[in-house]
């Protein structure tokens, strides 16, 4: 199946992908990481376009295809991106599982965006301001939302993991 995390900046995308990688088996693909081997490459600068994206879903579709389970990780602030996460499951034929992390308190996610570091070389992080006018659709389908506010990550997890056994199951 395709699990995709979408949300805010700093809003707990990759912790809560590292773990369900980790309980699930599944393989992490993080657009961050594809957009900053863009950059090193030489062939673009930040902000990189679509390319990462692109490059993901591409990815995601031929891991699917081999029957992985694929935890595709972005900002996913489109409805086009988020529509081509879903097209690349309906193409593998495997179902999607479609989650926003939120984190409600403004002044808890604040904090995070300012305490954060670094885990890819080189990559820029977003500072609050732009990320408060991140360009960011509403979504307009269902999906599980997850607010990481006020909890560990693994409370976080729960309800994740719950829905992917039942997507699994059904």
């Amino acid at each position: 199946m395709l699990i995709v995390l979408g949300g805010l900046p700093a809003t707990g995308k990759t912790t809560l992908a590292r773990l369900l990688a980790s309980r699930t088996g599944g393989i992490q693909l993080r657009i961050d990481t594809i957009e900053q081997a863009v950059v090193r490459s030489g062939l673009a600068r930040h902000p990189v376009g679509p390319v990462g994206y692109v490059v993901g879903y591409a990815l995601a579709e031929e891991q699917l295809r081999q029957g992985h389970t694929v935890i595709a990780e972005s900002v996913n602030p489109l409805a086009v991106t988020r529509d081509a996460w879903r097209d690349a499951a309906v193409r593998a034929g495997v179902p999607v599982l479609e989650v926003e992390i939120v984190c409600s308190d403004p002044h808890e996610h604040r904090g995070r965006v300012h305490s954060r570091t670094v885990d890819i070389p080189d990559l820029p992080l977003p500072g609050s301001e732009r990320i408060v006018g991140l360009d960011y659709e509403p979504w307009h389908r269902d999906r599980l939302v997850v607010d990481t506010a006020g909890q560990e990550p693994g409370a976080s997890l729960a309800p994740l993991v719950e829905a992917v056994l039942r997507a699994d199951r059904g």
